[in-house]
Protein backbone atom coordinates (compact mmCIF):
# COMPACT_ATOMS: atom_id res chain seq x y z
CA UNK A 1 0.00 0.00 0.00
CA UNK A 2 1.41 3.39 -0.98
CA UNK A 3 2.12 5.83 1.81
CA UNK A 4 1.29 9.44 0.98
CA UNK A 5 3.05 11.76 3.42
CA UNK A 6 2.14 15.40 4.05
CA UNK A 7 4.28 18.51 4.57
CA UNK A 8 7.62 16.77 3.98
CA UNK A 9 10.91 18.69 3.98
CA UNK A 10 12.79 18.42 0.68
CA UNK A 11 16.10 19.70 2.04
CA UNK A 12 17.67 16.25 1.94
CA UNK A 13 16.20 15.49 -1.49
CA UNK A 14 17.90 18.31 -3.44
CA UNK A 15 21.66 18.60 -3.89
CA UNK A 16 21.58 22.38 -3.36
CA UNK A 17 20.38 21.64 0.18
CA UNK A 18 17.87 24.50 0.14
CA UNK A 19 14.91 24.29 2.47
CA UNK A 20 11.53 23.72 0.86
CA UNK A 21 8.63 21.44 1.64
CA UNK A 22 6.20 19.28 -0.33
CA UNK A 23 2.48 19.42 0.42
CA UNK A 24 2.34 15.70 -0.42
CA UNK A 25 5.18 13.20 -0.89
CA UNK A 26 5.32 9.58 -2.08
CA UNK A 27 8.18 7.20 -2.87
CA UNK A 28 7.86 4.76 -5.79
CA UNK A 29 9.93 1.55 -5.67
CA UNK A 30 8.14 -0.43 -8.42
CA UNK A 31 6.72 0.90 -11.67
CA UNK A 32 3.38 -0.78 -10.89
CA UNK A 33 3.00 1.60 -7.96
CA UNK A 34 2.59 4.45 -10.42
CA UNK A 35 -0.46 2.70 -11.82
CA UNK A 36 -1.80 2.29 -8.28
CA UNK A 37 -1.08 5.92 -7.42
CA UNK A 38 -2.92 7.39 -10.38
CA UNK A 39 -5.96 5.18 -9.96
CA UNK A 40 -6.84 7.75 -7.29
CA UNK A 41 -8.50 10.63 -9.20
CA UNK A 42 -7.13 13.13 -6.66
CA UNK A 43 -3.60 12.83 -8.07
CA UNK A 44 -4.69 13.16 -11.70
CA UNK A 45 -5.59 16.79 -11.06
CA UNK A 46 -2.79 17.61 -8.60
CA UNK A 47 0.39 19.38 -9.66
CA UNK A 48 3.27 16.88 -9.56
CA UNK A 49 7.04 17.04 -9.32
CA UNK A 50 9.14 13.97 -10.09
CA UNK A 51 12.33 13.61 -8.06
CA UNK A 52 15.28 11.33 -8.69
CA UNK A 53 18.56 12.39 -7.14
CA UNK A 54 17.47 16.04 -6.96
CA UNK A 55 20.81 17.03 -8.46
CA UNK A 56 19.76 19.20 -11.37
CA UNK A 57 17.09 21.38 -9.84
CA UNK A 58 16.66 24.52 -7.79
CA UNK A 59 13.62 24.81 -5.54
CA UNK A 60 12.49 28.42 -5.31
CA UNK A 61 9.40 27.91 -3.12
CA UNK A 62 7.56 25.20 -1.23
CA UNK A 63 5.90 22.77 -3.65
CA UNK A 64 2.13 22.91 -3.31
CA UNK A 65 1.42 19.56 -4.91
CA UNK A 66 2.60 15.94 -4.99
CA UNK A 67 6.32 15.15 -5.06
CA UNK A 68 6.95 11.68 -6.51
CA UNK A 69 10.37 10.31 -5.60
CA UNK A 70 11.41 7.57 -8.02
CA UNK A 71 13.39 4.82 -6.29
CA UNK A 72 13.01 2.03 -8.88
CA UNK A 73 16.21 -0.03 -8.75
CA UNK A 74 17.84 -2.87 -10.67
CA UNK A 75 20.42 -3.29 -13.46
CA UNK A 76 20.30 -6.01 -16.12
CA UNK A 77 22.61 -6.65 -19.06
CA UNK A 78 22.50 -8.67 -22.27
CA UNK A 79 25.41 -9.41 -24.62
CA UNK A 80 25.14 -9.83 -28.38
CA UNK A 81 28.58 -10.29 -29.98
CA UNK A 82 30.36 -6.99 -29.23
CA UNK A 83 27.14 -5.18 -28.34
CA UNK A 84 26.06 -4.76 -24.74
CA UNK A 85 22.53 -3.74 -23.79
CA UNK A 86 22.13 -2.45 -20.23
CA UNK A 87 18.75 -1.67 -18.68
CA UNK A 88 18.64 0.20 -15.37
CA UNK A 89 15.82 1.31 -13.12
CA UNK A 90 15.19 5.05 -13.08
CA UNK A 91 16.01 5.24 -9.38
CA UNK A 92 19.52 3.84 -9.73
CA UNK A 93 22.31 6.27 -8.86
CA UNK A 94 23.91 7.30 -12.15
CA UNK A 95 27.49 6.76 -11.01
CA UNK A 96 26.64 3.30 -9.67
CA UNK A 97 25.55 2.38 -13.19
CA UNK A 98 28.77 3.82 -14.66
CA UNK A 99 30.87 1.79 -12.19
CA UNK A 100 28.84 -1.36 -12.95
CA UNK A 101 29.73 -0.99 -16.63
CA UNK A 102 33.36 0.04 -16.20
CA UNK A 103 34.11 -2.91 -13.89
CA UNK A 104 32.71 -5.33 -16.48
CA UNK A 105 34.47 -3.71 -19.43
CA UNK A 106 31.29 -2.36 -21.03
CA UNK A 107 32.45 0.75 -22.90
CA UNK A 108 30.54 3.97 -23.51
CA UNK A 109 29.78 5.54 -20.14
CA UNK A 110 33.32 6.09 -18.83
CA UNK A 111 33.43 9.82 -19.71
CA UNK A 112 30.21 10.32 -17.74
CA UNK A 113 31.79 9.22 -14.46
CA UNK A 114 30.74 11.07 -11.28
CA UNK A 115 27.88 13.02 -12.85
CA UNK A 116 25.45 13.38 -9.94
CA UNK A 117 21.84 12.28 -10.16
CA UNK A 118 19.72 9.30 -11.10
CA UNK A 119 19.43 7.16 -14.23
CA UNK A 120 15.86 8.34 -14.88
CA UNK A 121 16.90 11.98 -15.04
CA UNK A 122 19.71 11.34 -17.53
CA UNK A 123 17.61 11.28 -20.74
CA UNK A 124 15.55 14.27 -19.66
CA UNK A 125 18.66 16.43 -19.43
CA UNK A 126 20.68 14.57 -22.09
CA UNK A 127 23.55 14.68 -19.62
CA UNK A 128 27.04 14.99 -20.99
CA UNK A 129 30.67 15.54 -20.08
CA UNK A 130 34.11 15.44 -21.70
CA UNK A 131 32.90 15.01 -25.25
CA UNK A 132 30.20 12.36 -24.62
CA UNK A 133 26.45 12.84 -24.28
CA UNK A 134 23.78 10.44 -23.14
CA UNK A 135 22.30 10.34 -26.66
CA UNK A 136 25.54 8.67 -27.84
CA UNK A 137 24.77 5.55 -25.77
CA UNK A 138 20.98 5.74 -25.43
CA UNK A 139 18.87 2.90 -26.83
CA UNK A 140 15.33 3.25 -25.41
CA UNK A 141 13.50 4.22 -22.25
CA UNK A 142 10.21 3.18 -20.70
CA UNK A 143 7.92 5.83 -19.24
CA UNK A 144 4.54 6.03 -17.52
CA UNK A 145 2.00 8.32 -19.18
CA UNK A 146 0.12 10.26 -16.51
CA UNK A 147 -2.98 10.94 -18.61
CA UNK A 148 -3.63 7.31 -19.64
CA UNK A 149 -1.84 5.19 -17.05
CA UNK A 150 -0.06 3.31 -19.85
CA UNK A 151 3.63 2.55 -20.21
CA UNK A 152 5.35 3.63 -23.43
CA UNK A 153 8.74 2.87 -24.96
CA UNK A 154 10.65 5.83 -26.41
CA UNK A 155 13.36 5.47 -29.06
CA UNK A 156 16.25 7.89 -29.51
CA UNK A 157 14.32 9.66 -32.29
CA UNK A 158 11.28 9.98 -30.03
CA UNK A 159 13.36 11.75 -27.40
CA UNK A 160 14.49 14.55 -29.75
CA UNK A 161 17.83 14.95 -28.03
CA UNK A 162 19.76 18.19 -28.31
CA UNK A 163 22.46 19.88 -26.23
CA UNK A 164 21.18 19.39 -22.62
CA UNK A 165 17.68 19.08 -24.09
CA UNK A 166 15.09 16.42 -24.84
CA UNK A 167 11.39 16.12 -25.59
CA UNK A 168 10.86 15.43 -21.88
CA UNK A 169 12.02 18.96 -21.07
CA UNK A 170 9.91 20.51 -23.80
CA UNK A 171 6.82 19.23 -25.62
CA UNK A 172 6.44 16.17 -23.33
CA UNK A 173 7.20 18.00 -20.09
CA UNK A 174 5.11 16.79 -17.10
CA UNK A 175 3.37 14.16 -19.25
CA UNK A 176 5.58 11.13 -18.54
CA UNK A 177 7.58 9.58 -15.70
CA UNK A 178 10.61 7.58 -16.82
CA UNK A 179 10.80 4.18 -15.08
CA UNK A 180 13.82 2.57 -16.78
CA UNK A 181 16.48 3.34 -19.39
CA UNK A 182 18.25 0.98 -21.79
CA UNK A 183 21.75 1.75 -23.10
CA UNK A 184 23.68 0.40 -26.08
CA UNK A 185 27.33 -0.10 -25.09
CA UNK A 186 30.19 -2.12 -26.53
CA UNK A 187 32.87 -4.63 -25.58
CA UNK A 188 35.17 -2.82 -28.02
CA UNK A 189 36.10 0.60 -26.59
CA UNK A 190 36.07 3.66 -28.83
CA UNK A 191 37.64 6.02 -26.32
CA UNK A 192 36.97 9.77 -26.48
CA UNK A 193 40.09 11.43 -25.05
CA UNK A 194 40.10 14.81 -26.79
CA UNK A 195 37.93 16.87 -24.45
CA UNK A 196 39.17 18.67 -21.38
CA UNK A 197 42.34 17.52 -19.65
CA UNK A 198 41.89 13.77 -20.18
CA UNK A 199 44.92 13.25 -22.46
CA UNK A 200 47.06 15.49 -20.28
CA UNK A 201 46.19 13.58 -17.12
CA UNK A 202 46.71 10.20 -18.81
CA UNK A 203 50.14 11.36 -19.97
CA UNK A 204 50.92 12.60 -16.46
CA UNK A 205 50.14 9.11 -15.18
CA UNK A 206 52.31 7.48 -17.85
CA UNK A 207 49.36 5.71 -19.48
CA UNK A 208 49.86 5.39 -23.24
CA UNK A 209 47.28 2.67 -23.99
CA UNK A 210 44.35 3.53 -21.72
CA UNK A 211 41.52 1.15 -20.89
CA UNK A 212 38.02 2.39 -20.04
CA UNK A 213 38.89 2.03 -16.33
CA UNK A 214 41.77 4.49 -16.81
CA UNK A 215 39.50 7.01 -18.54
CA UNK A 216 36.89 6.71 -15.80
CA UNK A 217 39.50 7.24 -13.08
CA UNK A 218 40.98 10.26 -14.86
CA UNK A 219 37.55 11.84 -15.41
CA UNK A 220 36.76 11.28 -11.72
CA UNK A 221 40.06 12.94 -10.75
CA UNK A 222 39.40 15.95 -12.96
CA UNK A 223 35.82 16.38 -11.69
CA UNK A 224 36.83 16.12 -8.03
CA UNK A 225 39.58 18.70 -8.55
CA UNK A 226 37.14 21.19 -10.10
CA UNK A 227 33.73 20.53 -8.58
CA UNK A 228 32.49 20.59 -4.99
CA UNK A 229 30.97 17.50 -3.35
CA UNK A 230 27.21 18.09 -2.84
CA UNK A 231 27.40 16.14 0.43
CA UNK A 232 29.65 18.84 1.92
CA UNK A 233 28.54 22.00 0.09
CA UNK A 234 25.21 22.42 -1.68
CA UNK A 235 25.38 22.67 -5.47
CA UNK A 236 23.89 21.25 -8.66
CA UNK A 237 27.07 20.95 -10.70
CA UNK A 238 27.23 23.13 -13.79
CA UNK A 239 24.50 25.75 -13.39
CA UNK A 240 24.68 27.15 -16.94
CA UNK A 241 24.88 25.66 -20.40
CA UNK A 242 27.90 26.39 -22.55
CA UNK A 243 26.44 28.90 -25.04
CA UNK A 244 26.42 27.96 -28.72
CA UNK A 245 26.66 31.03 -30.95
CA UNK A 246 26.82 31.87 -34.64
CA UNK A 247 29.95 32.90 -36.58
CA UNK A 248 29.11 36.61 -36.65
CA UNK A 249 28.71 36.92 -32.88
CA UNK A 250 31.77 34.74 -32.35
CA UNK A 251 33.87 36.97 -34.60
CA UNK A 252 32.89 39.94 -32.44
CA UNK A 253 33.79 38.10 -29.23
CA UNK A 254 37.12 36.92 -30.65
CA UNK A 255 38.03 40.42 -31.85
CA UNK A 256 37.77 41.75 -28.28
CA UNK A 257 38.84 38.58 -26.46
CA UNK A 258 41.28 36.58 -28.64
CA UNK A 259 41.90 34.05 -25.85
CA UNK A 260 38.21 33.13 -25.50
CA UNK A 261 37.86 29.41 -24.81
CA UNK A 262 35.79 27.82 -27.57
CA UNK A 263 35.01 24.59 -29.42
CA UNK A 264 33.46 23.83 -32.82
CA UNK A 265 29.74 23.03 -32.57
CA UNK A 266 28.99 22.01 -36.15
CA UNK A 267 27.47 23.87 -39.12
CA UNK A 268 29.60 26.96 -38.46
CA UNK A 269 28.42 27.30 -34.88
CA UNK A 270 30.80 27.73 -31.96
CA UNK A 271 30.45 26.63 -28.35
CA UNK A 272 31.92 28.99 -25.75
CA UNK A 273 33.01 27.87 -22.28
CA UNK A 274 30.47 29.39 -19.89
CA UNK A 275 32.86 28.97 -16.97
CA UNK A 276 35.48 31.06 -18.74
CA UNK A 277 32.96 33.80 -19.56
CA UNK A 278 31.78 33.96 -15.94
CA UNK A 279 35.34 34.00 -14.62
CA UNK A 280 36.26 36.93 -16.90
CA UNK A 281 33.44 38.88 -15.26
CA UNK A 282 35.07 38.45 -11.85
CA UNK A 283 32.68 35.89 -10.38
CA UNK A 284 34.99 32.94 -9.71
CA UNK A 285 35.06 32.17 -5.98
CA UNK A 286 32.91 35.18 -5.15
CA UNK A 287 30.68 34.94 -2.07
CA UNK A 288 27.32 36.73 -2.13
CA UNK A 289 25.41 36.38 1.15
CA UNK A 290 24.86 32.66 1.75
CA UNK A 291 25.65 31.71 -1.83
CA UNK A 292 28.38 32.25 -4.41
CA UNK A 293 30.43 30.57 -7.12
CA UNK A 294 32.84 27.71 -6.52
CA UNK A 295 36.49 28.67 -6.00
CA UNK A 296 37.75 26.19 -8.62
CA UNK A 297 34.97 26.49 -11.23
CA UNK A 298 32.92 29.63 -11.81
CA UNK A 299 30.26 27.61 -13.64
CA UNK A 300 29.13 26.08 -10.33
CA UNK A 301 26.88 28.02 -7.95
CA UNK A 302 27.02 26.91 -4.32
CA UNK A 303 25.05 27.14 -1.11
CA UNK A 304 27.53 28.09 1.62
CA UNK A 305 24.85 27.26 4.20
CA UNK A 306 21.40 28.66 4.77
CA UNK A 307 20.86 29.99 1.25
CA UNK A 308 17.32 30.03 -0.09
CA UNK A 309 16.49 28.92 -3.59
CA UNK A 310 15.56 32.48 -4.42
CA UNK A 311 19.01 33.74 -3.33
CA UNK A 312 20.70 31.28 -5.68
CA UNK A 313 18.35 32.24 -8.49
CA UNK A 314 19.03 35.97 -7.99
CA UNK A 315 22.77 35.32 -8.11
CA UNK A 316 22.35 33.43 -11.38
CA UNK A 317 20.42 36.38 -12.82
CA UNK A 318 23.22 38.79 -11.88
CA UNK A 319 25.76 36.52 -13.56
CA UNK A 320 23.67 36.30 -16.73
CA UNK A 321 23.39 40.11 -16.84
CA UNK A 322 27.12 40.67 -16.34
CA UNK A 323 28.16 38.14 -19.01
CA UNK A 324 25.76 39.73 -21.50
CA UNK A 325 27.06 43.22 -20.68
CA UNK A 326 30.68 42.17 -21.28
CA UNK A 327 30.38 39.70 -24.17
CA UNK A 328 26.93 40.20 -25.70
CA UNK A 329 26.27 36.50 -25.04
CA UNK A 330 23.20 35.31 -23.12
CA UNK A 331 23.77 32.38 -20.77
CA UNK A 332 20.99 29.86 -20.25
CA UNK A 333 20.44 27.96 -17.02
CA UNK A 334 21.08 24.23 -17.27
CA UNK A 335 19.52 23.58 -13.85
CA UNK A 336 15.73 23.14 -13.76
CA UNK A 337 14.05 25.94 -11.83
CA UNK A 338 11.12 24.69 -9.73
CA UNK A 339 8.89 27.55 -8.58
Amino acid sequence: MLQIQENVSLKNFNSFGVEASARYFVEISRKEELTELFLDPQWKTTKTLVLGGGSNMLLINNFDGLVIRINIRGIEHRLSHNDVFIEAGAGEVWNDLVNYCVIRGYAGLENLTLIPGSVGAAPIQNIGAYGVELQDVFHTCTAFELSTGNFKTFTKADCRFDYRESAFKNELKDQYIITSVKFHLSLTPNLNLKYGAIEQELSHRGITAPAIKDVSQVVAHIRVSKLPDPSTIGNAGSFFKNPVIGPELFAGVLAKFPDAVHYPAGEGMVKLAAGWLIEQCGWKGKVVGHTGTWKNQALVLVNHGGATGNEVYQLSSEIIDSVYAKFGVTLQREVNIIS
